[in-house]
């Protein structure tokens, strides 16, 4: 499978990430295990996680995926630098545990190398601004994660333009690690946020970008087409935003481009935001092998300049 070097890290990664945040959740350990496997064979590379995930849930606490990733890890028998393992600090897990300070964050990433059963960690993403904390100081922390060896990248997730410029002037200015990931929202219907002020700066600064809610939490799927679609699901909570003029627009063009390439609007989904200038990969979580092998193949996809015109049109 070609692979995409991710921004200035110089790290190969394939086209499509995955995402973790089902591990512990929607996928039991032995199915993320077989989730994983399948996703390698595939010629995959690269796992999402945080050390948040999945701490929704009744009786979790947080860290459960990154434990998972870890059993799979020491399990599967495949060489560590096989796997790009990307996770987060910064949410919140509990009193004195959250945000971006240097003390949170030497404990953090202790917490999170030992459940993922490792001695470095890819990249090391801050999950969300913090207003409370200068970017001098979190850099400074990885600063001395970099020496250490115990991080090899950095970068931040949900960071806006201003915010993203802020970060790299303090690097530049006061000689610290940069950012040189970041992880927005991004998809058909979620596009505001990225396309703009803020892709421009990454295009410029050579800034890898792994996009999450690649499918705007499933609906861009074609599953969830009215409020009754919505009942019993575990994601329905968060779709219901999307069900909308907009978003019917979007699926009508996603339902032509599909009778016309035979994919799935999933697969064609996530094969538009590859597609996009600026974007090195989306990322997609599954939760059976079904669904994960749609999703390998959003990868082999290429869109038709007419396809590309009609999904934008209606996404804008």
């Amino acid at each position: 499978m070609q692979k995409r070097t991710l921004g200035r890290t110089g790290l190969p990664i394939a086209p499509l990430v995955f995402g973790g945040n089902v591990f512990g959740w929607t996928a039991d350990e032995k199915t993320s295990f077989q989730l994983l496997d399948a996703f390698f064979d595939a010629g995959f590379n690269a796992i999402d996680t945080a050390d948040v995930y999945s701490s929704w849930v009744p009786g979790n606490v947080g860290g459960e995926s990154e434990t998972i990733i870890g059993k799979w890890l020491k399990q599967s028998g495949r060489a560590r630098d096989e796997a790009v393992i990307i996770t987060k600090v910064g949410s919140d897990l509990g009193p004195g545990k959250k945000g971006l300070s240097a003390k949170w964050i030497m404990q953090a990433v202790e917490d999170s190398l030992r459940r993922l059963q490792t001695d470095h960690i890819d990249v090391y993403l801050s999950h969300w601004p913090d207003d409370e904390t200068p970017y001098e100081e979190t850099l400074g922390a990885y600063d001395k994660l970099l020496q250490q060896g115990k991080i090899r990248h950095a970068g931040a997730s949900n960071l806006n333009a201003e915010q993203l410029r802020a970060a790299l002037d303090v690097s530049a200015n006061q000689n610290l690690p940069r950012y040189d990931v970041l992880q927005p929202e991004y998809n058909l219907y979620d596009r505001a946020s990225f396309d703009g002020p803020l892709r421009n700066l990454c295009i410029a600064e050579e800034i890898g970008v792994i996009s999450y809610f690649g499918l705007a939490r499933g609906f861009l799927s074609g599953k969830y087409r009215s409020h009754k679609d919505l009942e019993g699901s575990a994601r329905g909570s968060g779709v219901g935003k999307y069900l909308d003029g907009r978003g019917m627009r979007i699926l009508g063009a996603l339902d032509e481009v599909a009778a016309d390439t035979g994919n799935t609007q999933a697969e064609i989904a996530l094969a538009w935001i590859m597609a996009r200038k600026g974007v090195t990969a989306p990322i997609a979580s599954a939760t059976s092998l079904k669904q994960l092998e749609s999703l390998a193949k959003s990868a082999a996809i290429t869109l038709s300049d007419e396809a590309v015109r009609l999904l934008n049109e209606a996404s804008e």
